[in-house]
C-alpha cells in the first residue's frame, strides 16, 4: 500500500503546483532594459525650455570645435564661400546626471536632440541654408556632459580678394556666437588647443582646386550699443588656389603669342609680310581673350592682375603693329618723300648706330657721299657715251677737231642735231632724277632700319621688364 500511496502523491504534485506557477508567470514582470529606464528617468521631468542650470547665476560654458572637410565652391562674383565642415560642441547639462550603478553601469547614452536644451549657437556669416544632413541624436555622459556632433554645409559671405589670381590666398572667417544669450549666460571656449586646430587636415579632401593652409581660432567679446557683451569664437579658414591649371591654360598661350610677336621683328621692314603677320597675331590674341573671358573671376570691386596683364599685352601688340605700319610706310612710296633732314641723319645714322651697336654703321655714314659720287659717275658715263656716239673712230675725232669750223658750219646746217641733243639731255636728266630718287629711298630705308632696331629693342625691354615684374610678384605671392 505504501508504494501505491507514494505514486499517487507524486502524480498529484504537478497538478497542485500548476496554478501557483501560472499565477507567478502572469503576475511577474520581465526586467526593463537599462537604456529605456535611464532615458525615461532623465526625460520624464526634463524641461528643455530653460537653460539647464540649478542656479541661474551659473554660466553655461559651450566648447566648440570644427574640422574642414572640403571646399565646395568659391563664388568670386557673389563673394560667397561654400565649405563642408565637421562641427562639434560640448556643454554641461546639470539635469542629465545619473548614477551608473543604478543603470547597469551605463555611463553614456544617446538622446533625441529635440528632447533636450541646445544652445543657440549660429554662424554670423550665414547667407543661405546648405544641404546639411540632419543628425537627430546627441551623446550624454553620466556627469551631464552633452556632445553634439554634426556635419554642416556652410554658405558664408567672405571678402574675396582676386587681385592675385591665380596665385591668390583667401582668408574667410566663421564666427560662432549665441544669437540671444549674453556672455554671463552662455560663454564660448575652444574644445581643443589652437595648435591642434590650426594644422588639422586629417579629414580634408585635398584633391580639389583649393588647398587648405591652416585654420586660425580666436575668442573675443563684443557688445552692441553699449549693451551686454556677447561671446564669439572666430575661425579663420585660410585657403590657397592651385595655379597649375590657370598657368597652362591662360599664361602660357599669352606668353607664346608675345614671343611670336617679338620674333616677327626679324622680318624685313620693307616687306609687307610683317604687317599681315602682326595683324594675324592681334586677331589670334583677341580670339584668345574671348575664350578665356569666362575663366577669369568677375567682381564689381576690382580686376585681377592677370586681366591687366592681358590688356597690357593687347596694347603691346597694337603698339607693335602701329610701329610696323609706320616703318613700312617710311620705306615705301619713296618718290613722294623729300630728302632726309640733316638732323635725322646725325641723330639716327650716326649717333643711334653707335648707341645700338649696329655693325654696318659705316655704310650709313657714307650715305651722304654716295649720291654725289653716283651723280658724278652718271655724268661722266653720259658724256663718254655721248662722245662715243658722236665719233666712234678716234681718227674721225682728230679730223673733226682739225676741221672745227667746217664741222661747226655743217652742224649748224643740219636740222636733226638740235633734236638729238634735246633728247640726250632729257635722258640724262631722267637718269639723274631716278638716281636721286634711289638715293633718297636708300637713305629713308636706312633710317627705317635704324628706327626699327631702336623701337624693337625698346619694345623688347618693355616686354621683359613687364614680364619680370609680374613673374616676381606672382612668385612672391605663391610662396607667401
Amino acid at each position: 500500500m505504501v508504494p501505491i500511496a507514494l505514486g499517487a502523491l507524486l502524480a498529484l504534485l504537478p497538478l497542485a503546483w500548476a496554478p501557483q506557477r501560472q499565477g507567478s508567470w502572469r503576475g511577474g514582470q520581465t526586467p526593463e532594459p537599462a537604456l529605456r529606464r535611464l532615458s525615461h528617468s532623465l526625460l520624464v521631468h526634463y524641461q528643455k525650455d530653460t537653460r539647464p542650470v540649478r542656479d541661474w547665476r551659473t554660466t553655461t560654458n559651450v566648447a566648440i570645435d570644427l574640422m574642414v572637410y572640403a571646399i565646395l565652391s568659391v563664388d568670386e562674383k557673389n563673394q560667397v564661400l561654400t565649405t563642408y565642415i565637421w562641427y562639434r560642441q560640448h556643454w554641461t547639462d546639470e539635469f542629465l546626471r545619473w548614477d551608473p550603478a543604478r543603470f547597469d553601469n551605463l555611463t553614456q547614452i544617446s538622446l533625441p536632440v529635440e528632447s533636450i536644451w541646445v544652445p543657440d549657437i549660429l554662424i554670423n556669416e550665414f547667407v543661405d541654408v546648405g544641404k546639411s544632413p540632419h543628425v537627430p541624436y546627441v551623446y550624454v555622459s553620466h556627469h551631464g556632459e552633452v556632445q553634439n556632433l554634426k556635419p554642416i554645409q556652410v554658405m558664408t559671405a567672405c571678402s574675396l580678394d582676386i587681385y592675385n589670381f591665380p596665385f591668390d590666398v583667401q582668408n574667410c572667417s566663421l564666427t560662432f556666437t549665441s544669437w540671444l544669450h549674453h556672455i554671463r549666460d552662455i560663454n564660448l571656449s575652444l574644445w581643443r588647443q589652437p595648435e591642434l586646430v590650426k594644422f588639422d587636415r586629417s579629414v580634408f579632401m585635398n584633391q580639389g582646386e583649393w588647398e587648405l593652409l591652416y585654420v586660425l581660432s580666436s575668442f573675443q567679446e563684443f557688445s552692441v550699443k553699449s549693451s551686454d557683451s556677447y561671446a564669439e569664437m572666430k575661425f579663420y579658414v585660410v585657403i590657397r588656389r592651385r595655379p597649375l591649371f590657370y598657368t597652362v591654360s591662360l599664361l602660357l598661350p599669352s606668353i607664346f603669342l608675345m614671343v611670336m610677336d617679338i620674333v616677327g621683328f626679324y622680318l624685313p621692314p620693307n616687306s609687307g609680310e610683317r604687317v599681315s603677320f602682326k595683324i594675324t597675331l592681334l586677331l589670334g590674341y583677341s580670339v584668345f581673350l574671348i575664350i578665356v573671358s569666362d575663366t577669369l573671376p568677375a567682381t564689381a570691386v576690382g580686376t585681377p592682375l592677370i586681366g591687366i596683364y592681358f590688356v597690357v599685352c593687347m596694347a603691346l601688340l597694337v603698339i607693335s603693329l602701329t610701329e610696323t605700319i609706320l616703318i613700312v610706310r617710311l620705306v615705301h612710296r619713296q618718290d613722294l618723300q623729300p630728302h632726309v633732314p640733316e638732323w635725322v641723319k646725325r641723330l639716327l645714322l650716326e649717333r643711334a648706330t653707335v648707341l645700338l651697336c649696329i655693325r654696318d654703321r659705316d655704310t650709313f655714314s657714307q650715305s651722304r657721299t654716295q649720291s654725289s659720287d653716283i651723280s658724278r659717275q652718271t655724268e661722266n658715263d653720259s658724256t663718254a657715251k655721248l662722245n662715243q656716239y658722236s665719233c666712234e673712230d678716234p681718227r674721225e675725232c682728230e679730223m673733226a677737231g682739225g676741221a672745227g669750223p667746217a664741222a661747226a658750219s655743217g652742224a649748224e646746217g643740219s636740222p636733226l642735231l638740235p633734236g638729238v641733243l634735246r633728247e640726250i639731255t632729257a635722258i640724262r636728266q631722267f637718269l639723274e632724277k631716278r638716281e636721286e630718287f634711289r638715293d633718297v629711298a636708300r637713305e629713308w630705308l636706312q633710317v627705317g632700319y635704324v628706327l626699327d632696331v631702336l623701337l624693337f629693342r625698346a619694345y623688347l625691354v618693355a616686354v621683359l621688364a613687364y614680364t619680370i615684374t609680374l613673374g616676381t610678384l606672382w612668385s612672391v605671392w605663391r610662396d607667401a
